[in-house]
């Protein structure tokens, strides 16, 4: 099995024509990392019900969660395969805790939570791990990674992001939820809202007198990858960070023609603004690149990409502002260096195209060199892999944990 890392990618890219590298790399290099950070913090509130203060209360477990997707997911071997310790009497010592924390007004400002752990009689601080599902899930889905954590010391905890699972009243809670941020612009239901929830997370884990407040990791799949990304980015509290298939350049795949991928992932929204725009299809099939085209249909053929530009922009800023553009992986992913970064993609991945991360890999690289610490940073490709997190990935991202939170 071939896995490439940083070095090996960027070294396969430097060979491709790659526009406007060098400019775009010297305006990263001089990002103002606390007016960026500041910006998104704004806007996060710009789009949130009053505040209230933060309030924990006891939940229950969740029989039966609710999953957006048919049939209805069983198990992960993948998520099984998670290194864990051979405990004999494990189901005795695993203590789990269901809470839900208040971050906001509303029906969508409850977020709950799980909180996996082992008993213990001493009373030593222990790192913490975040874990966030992928679309269409819940955090109940997450269990045997917790366990599998919670088995080797640390304290386990999992979300339902917004509009999943216990935030989710039927199969369509969370496509309902984006195309209405759509069309009235006044939720983020797409990776920003819960963003929130985590800054809100991260108060409440540093408070915890079980946890040590200056080991908390974050990582998350597809999705959940987003989130985490996204958090680390705008929260420094999550000092070490795993993002798994959920990293990418967004504008890089508007301006090179790999947006089908992601479009896909929420097709729903998109198809409604192109209705809303006057396009009935955003479907790459209706125009066929490689044929030989006369001179009109050229200019049709560039007057559809304009439109689908067009469209891709107004989306992304309607239901996450600035995600094409100031908060994209060039701006954002540097600035989690130079705490420990693992970036797990699939050398394949549509949605996640691993050459639209050349800048942003070069700009942590040089942030953690500048720092001292060339180290910690990574990015494993899997070769021969799309759009699913692996065995493989899972053991990286157990043993990066290990290395940083394990002290």
């Amino acid at each position: 099995m071939l896995v490439k890392n940083v070095g090996s990618i960027l070294q396969m890219q430097s060979a491709q024509p790659y526009g406007r590298v060098s400019k775009n790399r010297n305006k990263i290099m001089a990002i103002d990392v606390h007016n960026l950070r500041s910006q998104f913090l704004h806007l996060l509130r710009t789009r949130r019900t009053p505040q209230v203060p933060l309030c924990v209360i006891p939940g229950k477990p969740v029989n039966d969660p609710l999953y957006q997707e048919f049939p209805k997911p069983i198990f992960s071997e993948v998520m099984a395969s998670c290194p864990k310790e051979d405990i004999p009497n494990m189901k005795e010592l695993l203590q789990e805790q269901n809470f839900y924390l208040t971050t906001e007004e509303g029906e969508q400002g409850r977020l709950p939570f799980l909180v996996l752990s082992m008993k213990e009689t001493n009373k030593k601080k222990r790192p913490a791990i975040v874990f966030l599902h992928s679309t269409n899930k819940c955090k109940e889905w997450l269990r045997p990674l917790l366990q599998a954590y919670a088995s080797r010391g640390y304290i386990a905890v999992a979300i339902d992001s917004r509009y999943h699972g216990e935030r989710a009243t039927n199969m369509t809670t969370y496509r309902d939820a984006l195309i209405s941020s759509w069309k009235k612009g006044d939720t983020m239901p797409f990776i920003y809202d819960t963003v929130w929830d985590l800054i809100k997370l991260a108060d409440y884990l540093t408070e915890r007198e079980d946890i040590d407040s200056s080991r908390i990791g974050i990582t998350g799949e597809s999705l959940g990858g987003m989130h985490a990304w996204f958090a680390a980015f705008a929260d420094t509290r999550y000092s070490v960070v795993v993002p798994i298939i959920g990293v990418q350049g967004f504008r890089w795949a508007i301006e090179h023609d790999r947006w089908q991928g992601r479009v896909d992932s929420i097709k729903d929204v998109f198809e409604e603004a192109g209705s809303d725009l006057g396009k009935n299809e955003i479907d790459k099939e209706v125009v066929e690149k490689h044929k030989k085209l006369t001179s009109h249909d050229n200019i049709h053929q560039t007057d559809f990409y304009l439109t689908l530009i067009r469209i891709h922009e107004q989306v992304w800023d309607r239901i996450a502002p600035g995600l094409a553009s100031q908060f994209d992986s060039p701006y954002t992913v540097p600035v989690i260096a130079p705490r420990p970064l693992l970036i797990l993609n699939g050398e394949e991945d549509p949605r996640c195209p691993i050459a639209g991360l050349v800048i942003p890999m070069s700009s942590v690289r040089k942030a953690c060199a500048d720092a001292d610490c060339p180290l910690n940073f990574k990015v494993i490709a899997q070769a021969g892999i799309g759009h699913q997190m692996t065995p493989l990935m899972v053991n990286e991202a157990s043993n990066w944990f290990d290395r940083f939170l394990k002290v």
